[in-house]
């Protein structure tokens, strides 16, 4: 038997075009009417359909006529029982035919096309934060009171993650010996409405053999929530409290002409059967289903132009005048100029796929003809079974469309279905392929516009003293309440920035690990201190759902403690609109400037390269000092009182390096103070700012997760770090992330974070010669999702990187 992905691949490109057989229902009397664009002498007739008739061969056609009433004349061109479909409101019949029979077609005045109904396979994160659909949810938008048609495999309908919102079924799975093809319907028959008519873990498609999984990884990715359940991908669907109307549009197929070679059997979709569940689609919104888009991820064939003549336009049209827009993926032939049908229908929203970091999939389909782009490789999301799997296609990337379109007919339930696709392609992210300039799906600026709205993950600035000279004891580990402390909200604590400082007894050295009360300890430690100065570093940190963190002291002796808290973000939406992070390319803010002894200097955030010149509630920098004393810095906004805690205790003659996020004080300026007998001389970097007049990156404080452990970089060397889908950071939608740095090497030296443009590279830890030293930077991710550090000093370094906290991609 061939495994079961290699049948999925081979079974692919089939999914688009096949048929259904149905009797034929009374005419519509709104039905639409297709006008030829030009004069012709006679139907347009495939070329490849021509050949095969030619040769002897009687094929399933699909007829499209002028009008509902040309419909008798093209279905008298065939014998007795060759009729095989008659659709209720669209201007197409589905034959039989040979030679003969199309010779007569083409000699009817009304008749305007006949194609071959050929059968092709679906079409085939994460990728919900990319989108911004975690911020439609957070805004109450979910897609509540509306549903998406999926016309595809099947969907499991008790599956958790779909949670009873399946509303409706149908099955139109043509039976057609020619082709060996046999139904799908859980009861046998060609069709089937009503409760379990398309459930994928009933009938033939129970058979995991055939492989029916992908209707409902798509229904997942539009409407699936995780909240609860076990497994489940953490963001859910595009539109979590959509409906789903389930409707089957494929045969089983047992030859391998239809199949490929050794891929047999398979599932494959007749145009007729799409026509059939298109129709079935409109009568559904005619009686009331609140359907708002018609999903279509399968397809085949290679068009460079509008395909107006495929017999799908006329449904696709009429969805469209009741205000469903039909979603249709591009298809996974990797085309630069092209898309399959019926992708290439002009009122078709045609949809390929990006990757994670907005590089156009290898795989999809694109050029003049596409619409939009949406996220389409490694999505993860429900099959039968109740499991989980993870595909890539043009598939995946059309149902984020389609979910999206629910999400902003809740927002906007007085628009258009042409206005709801216009709010898509003006406000998506520019992608740029093979010349040709298309947007990529961002919903959040599609629903909830450039404006801030008050949510969870926002940063709030805040400074406060938790812990003040407090003792750990040896080996031990000391429960922290946060929340309600230092003036921090009492509920709904998220993350806080903290900034912890150490100092051992005598000649006590060891490390400390900070990390969210309820959740297992981390591998790495966050700050490595001794008996010389008080150690510090701000890290970004998660707090546990009691409102507490743990400190765990790893040294055989006792160690004086101070945390004090510098920000923070909330799990719900406070009344006020807090900070979000705008990564940067890292600029030099501050280039050894000599802070004289017991002075300051002051930095305007508006001169720092890449902040704006308003709207910034904080920056984010990386300070490094050196000084022929010992002494503490401190940086604040200008116009605060002096703070209590230290950012720095630095010792003579060694640099140190620390991290803080800061607001502008008066006059948009931060206080850079030396508390020491001589001067210190200071370099800043900034990576970014946070700012809540316009939406950015939200803060997601984790469990602690490492990424490398005590890995030995060269003098001048660099490592490639990839913290994408490491423990809870994902795979995708992540823009930057929070990093604990720690570095021990024979002499002093730097570890930085190479940008990927401009020449600033950030200091993540100043390490000091023969000490593990712990330091901290955000960095941007790069666009293959990896991170570069760098070693500058002259010896090999033992380096550990440990990841705090990410940001959602923007």
């Amino acid at each position: 038997m061939i495994p079961r992905p290699l049948r999925r691949a081979l079974a692919m490109a089939a999914l688009l075009a096949l048929p259904a057989a149905l009797p034929i229902p009374a005419s519509a009397a709104t039905a639409p009417r297709v006008e030829p664009a030009a004069v012709q002498a006679g139907p347009r007739v495939e070329p490849e359909l021509a050949r095969k008739l030619s040769a002897g061969a009687r094929l399933r056609v699909n007829v499209v006529t002028r009008s509902r009433a040309d419909l008798a004349a093209a279905a008298g061109t065939v014998g007795s029982g060759q009729v095989l479909q008659t659709l209720s409101r669209s201007p197409v019949v589905t034959l039989r035919a040979d030679q003969a029979a199309l010779d007569r077609l083409k000699a009817q005045p009304g008749v305007v096309s006949v194609s071959e109904d050929t059968p092709v396979p679906p079409v085939l994160a994460q990728s919900i934060p990319l989108i911004g659909a975690d911020r439609t949810r957070a805004a109450g938008l979910t897609g509540e009171g509306y549903a998406v048609a999926v016309l595809d495999t099947g969907v499991a309908t008790h599956h958790p993650f779909l949670g009873g919102r399946v509303t409706a079924e149908a099955c139109f799975s043509p039976v057609d010996a020619d082709y060996s093809a046999t139904s799908l319907c859980p009861g046998g028959a060609a069709t089937q409405e009503g409760a379990g008519s398309a459930d994928s873990e009933l009938g033939p498609c129970a058979d995991p053999a055939l492989d029916c999984s992908h209707g409902t990884h798509v229904a997942g990715i539009v409407a699936g929530d995780g909240v609860g359940v076990s497994g489940a991908p953490a963001d859910g669907g595009v539109a979590p409290e959509a409906g789903i109307v389930a409707i089957q549009v494929f045969s089983r197929f047992d030859s391998e002409d239809y199949c490929g070679a050794g891929a047999a059997p398979c599932v494959l979709s007749f145009t007729s059967a799409q026509l059939a569940g298109l129709e079935k689609a409109r009568e559904m919104s005619d009686d009331g289903v609140p359907i708002v888009a018609a999903n279509l991820s399968l397809g085949g064939g290679r068009y460079t132009a509008a395909c107006d003549d495929d017999p799908r336009k006329p449904a696709i049209d009429d969805l469209l005048a009741a205000g469903v827009t039909t979603v249709v993926a591009a298809g996974n032939n990797g085309y630069a100029d092209a898309v399959s049908a019926p992708a290439c229908v002009s009122s078709a929203f045609t949809v390929g796929s990006t990757t994670d970091q907005d590089a156009v999939s290898g795989f999809s389909n694109r050029g003049p003809l596409l619409d939009v782009f949406a996220p389409g490789s490694d999505i993860v999301s429900s099959v039968p079974g109740g499991g989980w799997e993870s595909m890539s296609g043009t598939s995946m990337a059309a149902p984020h469309v389609a979910g999206a379109i629910a999400v902003l007919s809740q927002a906007f339930p007085d628009a258009s279905a042409a206005a709801l696709q216009t709010m898509i392609t003006s406000t998506g992210r520019s992608i740029t392929s093979s010349g040709v300039v298309k947007p990529r799906l961002q919903l959040d600026d599609a629903a909830l516009g450039t404006t801030p709205r008050p949510g969870p993950d926002q940063y709030f600035t805040a400074r406060g003293r938790i812990l003040d000279n407090v003792q750990i004891s040896a080996n031990s580990t000391m429960t922290v309440q946060v929340s309600g402390a230092a003036g921090l909200p009492a509920q709904g604590l998220a993350a806080a920035a903290l900034n912890l400082s150490a100092k051992g007894d005598w000649f006590n050295s060891g490390s400390l690990v900070l990390y969210p009360s309820g959740e297992a300890e981390p591998e790495l430690p966050t700050l490595f201190y001794d008996a010389a100065r008080h150690a510090s570093t701000l890290v970004i940190a998660k707090v546990g759902a009691d409102g507490k963190v743990k400190i765990e002291n790893r040294s055989a002796q006792a160690v004086r403690v101070y945390l004090d808290v510098h920000g923070y973000t909330l799990d719900h939406a406070a009344a006020a609109i807090g900070g979000t992070h705008v990564a940067i390319a890292p600029a030099r803010a501050a280039d050894r400037t000599v802070v004289p002894a017991w002075g300051n200097v002051e930095l305007a955030t508006s001169a720092m390269t890449g902040v704006p010149a308003s709207g910034v509630d904080a920056v984010a920098l990386s300070v490094t000092s050196k000084s022929t004393s010992t002494g503490t810095l401190r940086v604040y906004a200008t116009g605060d009182p002096y703070p209590v805690d230290a950012n720095s205790d630095y010792p003579a003659n060694v640099p140190t390096q620390f991290f803080t996020v800061v607001r502008p004080g008066t006059g948009g300026k931060i206080n850079i103070h030396n508390l020491g007998s001589a001067a210190a001389e200071v370099t800043v970097d900034v990576t970014g700012y946070y700012t809540s007049a316009q939406r950015g990156s939200t803060v997601k404080a984790i469990r602690p997760a490492a990424v490398a452990s005590n890995v030995a970089v060269p003098a001048g060397g660099t490592y490639l770090l990839r913290p994408g889908g490491v423990a809870d950071v994902p795979s995708s939608g992540v823009s930057a992330v929070g990093l604990a740095v720690a570095a021990k090497g024979g002499a002093n030296g730097l570890v930085t974070v190479v940008p990927q443009t401009g020449s600033t590279a950030v200091r993540a830890v100043a390490y000091a010669a023969g000490k593990d030293t712990s330091g901290f930077a955000t960095a941007a991710l790069r666009p293959d999702g990896t991170i570069v550090l760098k070693n500058e000093g002259t010896s090999q370094v033992s380096l550990s990187v440990t990841v705090y906290a990410y940001f959602s991609g923007r």
